[in-house]
């Protein structure tokens, strides 16, 4: 069996591309299951967030396509469609991905944190499809922890970069002071929590925060005073609206072209400013063909955190470092689990040898031999059978100029090469 970490983020695949390959929440157990259940599979997880879709599997060497294939399928895409986007990461690289990943050290904003949180959900979730083994279990434990040593231990958070920063600051590119201005977040995720307090430190006074769930929105808006509506109710209010941010995890677009037309002349041409950090979408692409709206993807943002991304970047290299000597200790657990194997078999064995002499010289004993002798036959034998494999197998390393094995036996069994010297 072997790691594999397949995928395709924010560097490889267009927006366009990524929502093609989204699993939404109400998917995931559906789509675990299946993949699970591909010839060859043995452990699984997917890891979805607007700026990557990533399989982690523990799987048959010979059997590595099947992930692809099943991801095809699964999204009725035409075979090789992804191919130009793919990335395919094996053994110790998928392991240094995976670490990689949880550090912030893989994303579009360097270091950002909230992709813990979200691998922190695609773990529980593959547990709750019992699809979590024991090597993909520790590898993800072990990210968590090399995720705290890297926060921990460099500088690489303690500047504000995020994709809610960056809408943010490109929201003031565009109005300047934003104090007379009305904001609408939608959806009630960590990232909209985040939008709302760079908002707030703005000075931006009124925010409406739509969400289908008006518990969780609720709990958001009390903190900040905010009025929160239905999700369904968003039209109702867009013509009082500047600024629109919206991330949630629709499966079809909240905002259409049609709706947003009618609103800009209720608006007499006032400008409005949309960022749609959702991947899949939640604003229709057409709406940027509008006139007087500004509408930003995910993948616009990039350039907006290129001045803080620098005071990052030295952190980055220290991240690096940390997650170079703790993907090597991974894989030398990985390799350990060779050793207990063989040694269970040996232990194994020798059990067997054990109690098949035992028996032999029990049913002696009950013929009443004599006690002392049926002892020394017992100990000799044991011993025979315990070393005439491994005697056989060396002597014909010797004939065969094998001097490797005959060396690891000497370090096995403790054998002082003074001792071997004079035996010959």
């Amino acid at each position: 069996m072997t790691l594999f970490a397949y995928g395709i983020n924010h560097s490889t695949a267009p927006v366009d591309i990524r929502e093609k390959v989204c699993f939404g929440n109400e998917i995931m157990p559906d789509a675990l299951h299946e993949l699970k259940h591909q010839n060859g599979v043995y452990e699984a997880a997917i890891l979805s967030t607007c700026n990557r879709t990533e399989i982690y599997c523990n799987i048959d060497q010979e059997k590595n396509h099947a992930p692809i294939d099943w991801l095809h399928n699964y999204h009725g895409m035409e075979k090789g469609l992804l191919k130009p986007f793919l990335y395919e990461h094996p053994d110790e690289n998928a392991v240094r991905h995976v670490l990689r990943v949880a550090s912030g050290l893989d994303s579009m904003i360097l270091g950002e944190t909230q992709v813990l949180g979200q691998l922190k959900n695609a773990y529980q979730e593959a547990i709750n499809a019992g699809c979590m083994g024991h090597q993909l279990n520790r590898l993800f434990q072990h990210s968590f922890h090399v995720a705290k040593e890297i926060r921990s231990n460099t500088a690489i958070g303690n500047h504000p970069v995020s994709v809610a920063y960056a809408a943010v600051r490109l929201a003031q590119q565009i109005f300047g002071d934003l104090n007379d201005k009305t904001a609408l977040l939608i959806g009630a995720g960590e990232t909209i929590e985040l939008v709302i307090k760079h908002l707030h430190d703005s000075g931006l006074k009124r925010m409406i925060i739509a969400n289908r769930t008006l518990e969780r929105s609720q709990k958001i808006a009390k903190e900040y005073s905010i009025y929160t509506i239905h999700i369904g109710d968003i039209a109702k209010h867009l013509a009082e609206t500047d600024i629109v941010i919206s991330c949630t995890a629709s499966s079809l677009p909240i905002i259409g072209k049609g709706t947003v037309e009618e609103i800009i002349k209720i608006r007499k041409h006032k400008p409005m400013f949309m960022v749609d950090i959702a991947v899949p979408r939640d604003i229709e692409t057409g709406v940027g063909e509008l006139d007087d709206v500004y509408l930003y993807s995910v993948d616009d943002l990039k350039d907006i955190v290129q001045v803080n991304l620098k005071n990052r970047r030295y952190a980055a290299k220290q991240a690096e470092q940390i997650i170079d000597i703790q993907a090597q200790e991974f894989m030398d657990w990985i390799n350990s689990l060779e050793a207990v194997s063989t040694i269970r078999a040996l232990r194994g064995q020798a059990e067997r040898i054990q109690e098949e002499v035992l028996q032999k010289g029990l049913s002696r004993i009950k013929k009443g031999d004599i006690p002392e002798a049926i002892l020394l036959e017992a100990v000799h034998t044991l011993t025979n059978k315990l070393i005439h494999k491994p005697s056989f197998k060396l002597k014909n390393a010797s004939s065969k100029n094998r001097d490797n094995l005959l060396k690891a036996a000497a370090e096995l069994y403790g054998l002082e090469k003074n001792n071997i010297k004079n035996k010959k």
